[in-house]
């Protein structure tokens, strides 16, 4: 018999590359997806469709097979925009507390969750999964939502309710990529870039992350949690070899920190008045201005975590971009 996994956010990057490759090692995948979703990128895949939302628990418990192997809690809002806070809180907090108490409800073996690096905060040094997380940023309700988040699944599993490991990922990048950092491969194929962000970071494939939230289910500890960072590289850099892959020009020096703050600044006051999201808001820029260095150590020993090449990962994510018409 087939192990039986159900899975939020299917419909999402990692999501829709989680559910593949759970459907290829010859798993029953149900999936909780939004009536108004776009579902281009899993409708190939023979899956169990649920229609609903995070944000309903009788919609998610109802959803969620009795007795399922797996729970894969995916879903999260990525906002960066304070306007949508308080949707992004139902979402990231909300939400979570709604997949955990169906957990539980529904007998569920195991769970797995889908933090973030960025619940540690801004650290100078090279964080591990034991570094304290810091204070005084929370202002950022990204971060702010997923520490929450996190710290609810903890407490399922700190009173003996829940089993689940919490997987940790950094910057993702990768074939199917169509909000995160394809928006700046976009940017340089139209020489658009308006600067580059002083900051960098560890970037992940998200084929890597996918696996190893499948191997995080079979041998993560209970309660651990698993940092899934790669090669650590500036943002400089990156934009460097994006431009080298796409025969575009790009800049040659990143943009100072202060100047990405006043354009964060302007951009979210005119966006109070037009309504139309900004380029970047001080919470971006924020986070783009740091260079967040992580050690993957242990899901590389314990997960069989894998880093590919920066030149390679984005040489696949542009020549996927150009299958789907996302760049020249």
């Amino acid at each position: 018999m087939s192990q039986t996994a159900f899975v939020t956010g299917a419909t999402g990057f990692v999501g829709a590359h989680l559910v593949r490759q759970l459907l290829g090692r010859g798993w029953d995948v149900t999936v909780l997806v939004r009536e108004q979703s776009s579902q281009r990128d899993i409708q190939d895949l023979d899956l169990r469709y649920r229609f609903g939302d995070v944000t309903d628990h009788d919609s998610v418990r109802a959803a969620m097979p009795a007795g399922v192997d797996a729970v894969f809690h995916v879903a999260a809002s990525t906002n960066i925009w304070s306007r949508h806070n308080e949707a992004q809180t139902a979402v990231n907090v909300g939400g979570t507390d709604h997949v955990v108490r169906a957990a539980i409800e529904r007998n569920a073996r195991r769970f797995v969750h889908t933090s973030s690096f960025i619940v540690w905060g801004f650290q100078d040094g090279t964080i591990d999964e034991d570094t304290p997380w810091t204070a005084g940023d929370e202002w950022i309700n990204y971060l702010r939502t997923k520490r929450l988040a996190e710290r609810r699944v903890r407490q399922a599993v700190e009173a003996g309710e829940l089993d689940a490991v919490i997987c940790n990922p950094a910057h993702v990048l990768g074939p199917g990529d169509r909000h995160n950092w394809s928006r700046m491969i976009r940017l340089v194929d139209q020489q658009k870039l308006p600067g580059v962000p002083p900051g960098g970071g560890a970037f992940a494939d998200v084929r890597e992350v996918a696996g190893a939230h499948i191997a995080a289910w079979e041998r993560g500890e209970t309660g651990s949690n698993y940092l899934l960072g790669g090669p650590d590289i500036p943002f400089l850099e990156l934009i460097r070899l994006a431009g080298e892959l796409l025969g575009k020009p790009v800049p040659a020096r990143a943009s100072p920190a202060w100047q990405l703050g006043v354009m964060a600044r302007l951009s979210t006051a005119l966006a109070r008045v037009t309504g139309k999201a900004p380029d970047i808001t001080p919470e971006g820029a924020a986070m783009i201005c740091r260079h967040m260095h992580c050690d993957s150590s242990r899901a590389r020993e314990r997960l069989g975590y894998a880093f590919t090449p920066p030149r390679d990962l984005l040489q696949d994510t542009i020549d996927w971009m150009r299958s789907e018409g996302l760049v020249t």
